[in-house]
């Protein structure tokens, strides 16, 4: 299945220094896709230029006159701001023009304009950010990451039938297992909405493996992670802050005198393999799950190898049917409970 994706072209901390690059790269890789830059004209056609690329079928440009800033208000970008390089990529989703939309934009502006723009899809009351993370057996996509700081135990459910459907659509694994994030494996763990939520997962036709701990993440103990965005923000960014810290800790210890800097030589090949297998840019690019509508988040300080891998999972996202398979969850899981309703009465 051939895709076209909407690239925000402006957004994120480099804009068109990273976004175009990672674009090219892209489009060289998977010779029958299409790529739309979206943006100001000139920036564009600029870097292309220093990039030595022409405009081309598979590569063309939708000019957006406004960029969001990365410290604006979402509030004041969704009313002032319509002509902006996100709003016109997201347009491009919502027109069917665009099969996906990349953005390393404002968080904030992105999450707003696209619900504002997309709508949700049916039976999902809430859109989540979702991400894949690096464990021992592979990865693992983790659930909310921030866009809901309060949740009930419905809004938990809905974010495991989502994060269920993301998987299947990316890895193709059937029946993908699910954990629920909480202080302990028990039963009796936890606030009042979170055993909420167990009892619903249990009730639903999902995998549900049971309450995981913080701990189990990294561990792959479960194809999906499901928590509240203030408890997944919290744990995503601890986990960010471990690595750089430990990564600091290497260079440090190797370049402590010249016997370790040639320790350090000589390990070179097995710090390439692990620097490869927790490289944070291979993992780049949260879903905005729960649209009418592809959309994914790339880090804004992502470099060109970063972005090109968001592009590639809006890809995948959009070759495996994601929103299908999560309209196929909502609708199974409302018919179950419509079932029991006139079992009950």
């Amino acid at each position: 299945m051939d895709v076209t994706i909407a690239i925000d072209a402006m957004g994120g901390d480099h804009g068109t220094r990273v976004t175009i690059p990672a674009a090219v790269r892209y489009l060289k890789q998977h010779p029958t896709d299409t790529i739309v830059l979206v943006g100001l004209p000139d920036a564009i056609e600029a870097e292309l230029r220093t990039i030595k690329t022409s405009i081309e079928p598979r590569l063309r440009i939708q000019a957006a006159s406004e960029v969001v800033g990365m410290d604006e208000s979402p509030q004041l970008v969704l009313r002032s701001k319509k002509d902006s390089s996100m709003r016109v990529a997201i347009n491009l989703v919502k027109n069917g023009e665009a099969s996906a939309c990349v953005s390393a934009g404002n968080t904030g502006a992105l999450m707003a304009t696209a619900r504002y723009v997309l709508k949700m899809l049916p039976g999902i009351d809430r859109p989540a950010i979702a991400s894949f993370l690096p464990t021992y057996k592979g990865q693992v996509c983790m659930l909310d990451l921030g866009a809901n700081v309060d949740c009930n135990a419905e809004n938990l459910l809905q974010f495991a039938l989502m994060g269920t459907a993301l998987v299947y659509a990316i890895e193709h694994k059937n029946n993908p297992t699910v954990g629920l994030l909480n202080i302990g494996s028990e039963d009796i763990k936890g606030n009042e909405i979170v055993k909420q939520a167990s009892e619903l997962l249990r009730q639903s036709d999902l995998n549900f493996y049971g309450n995981i701990e913080g701990n189990d993440i990294f561990k792959g103990v479960t194809d999906v992670v499901v928590c509240d965005g203030f408890v997944g923000n919290v744990a995503l960014k601890t986990t960010e802050g471990l690595a750089q810290m430990l990564g600091g800790f290497l260079r440090e210890e190797f370049n402590r005198n010249m016997f370790t800097k040639l320790a350090g030589l000589l390990a070179t090949p097995v710090l390439k393999a692990f620097k490869r297998r927790v490289d944070p840019r291979r993992y780049n690019g949260a879903s905005l799950l729960g649209l009418k509508g592809i959309v994914l988040k790339s880090h804004g300080s992502a470099d060109a190898f970063a972005f090109f891998c968001a592009i590639e999972r809006a890809a995948e996202e959009a070759r495996g049917g994601m929103l299908h398979h999560i309209s196929e969850h909502i609708e199974k899981w409302h018919d179950a409970c419509q079932q029991k309703t006139r079992e009950a009465s």
